[in-house]
């Protein structure tokens, strides 16, 4: 099973249908997109991988607010969507599924806020209440969150000490960055600043303990790089690729 997580930028616009087939190129059984809207480009994206193979989706995209960043999480298999106690308040920033595959598991989609919004640290304390008490068995938590570990997934000072300890606390209690897990000092991001031109590690996917013996892949790659020689051709992120072997 291949997981693809993207933070696609600004609902995908003009680049929807390119961004449908890079999707399409890597084998997706599941997408969890961040930055996906209730907007023109982004419903025709979602028709578009339902019509490719992954007709069970759920959103956190508002009609009535069609231009604010939401999830989008489709799948080869039915999702049913959990509620969770401690659900971080920025209900358009989390979702998490029950994904009925061979094995299943539950996925949590999260679009971690930036500092400046003020709702940062909140949303990463909730995530980690949801994590700390997990009883829904195999599991990942997978997104843009905005965070990353200090000297290892910056290429300048940016990171602080509350990011990375919200990292090792999910650690602590069973958690795993896929990425760190297979790789524990490569250096890889997924985002660059549009000034500095700097690189971050900002888009991780957490696995707990009971999916770990599943883990087979887990890799960052630039959508559509090959094609178009740039490496932000389809979006500013870096995909996030977990591949998993069946339960």
């Amino acid at each position: 099973m291949r997981i693809v997580a993207w933070n696609i930028r600004a609902g995908g616009g003009r680049r929807a249908v390119a961004i449908v087939r890079q999707l399409e190129n890597w084998q997706a059984d599941v997408v969890a997109l961040s930055e996906f809207r209730a907007t023109p480009p982004s419903r025709a994206l979602a028709a578009a991988l339902a019509a490719g193979g992954l007709p069970h989706q759920l959103t956190t995209a508002d009609p009535r607010h069609p231009g604010a960043n939401a999830l989008l999480v489709a799948a080869r298999w039915p999702l049913r969507r959990l509620r969770l106690r401690h659900d971080p308040l920025d209900a358009h920033r989390w979702l998490v599924a029950a994904v009925a595959p061979p094995g299943g598991l539950v996925l949590g989609a999260m679009h971690v806020p930036n500092r400046v919004s003020g709702r940062k640290y909140p949303f990463l304390d909730a995530v980690l209440r949801c994590a700390r008490p997990w009883r829904l068995g195999p599991a990942l938590l997978v997104g843009d969150t905005n965070s990353g570990r200090r000297g290892v997934d910056e290429e300048v000072p940016a990171f602080n000490a509350r990011e990375e300890g919200w990292i090792d606390a999910l650690a602590a209690c069973g958690w795993r960055d896929a990425f760190r897990h297979l790789r524990p000092d490569a250096r890889a991001y997924t985002w660059y600043s549009p000034n500095g031109r700097n690189g971050f590690r900002l888009d991780q996917a957490f696995v707990n303990a009971p999916l770990q013996a599943r883990l087979k892949e887990s890799r960052h790659v630039w959508g559509g790089a090959r094609s178009r020689g740039r490496r932000d051709a389809l979006s500013d992120h870096a995909a996030l690729l977990v591949d998993l072997v069946d339960g």
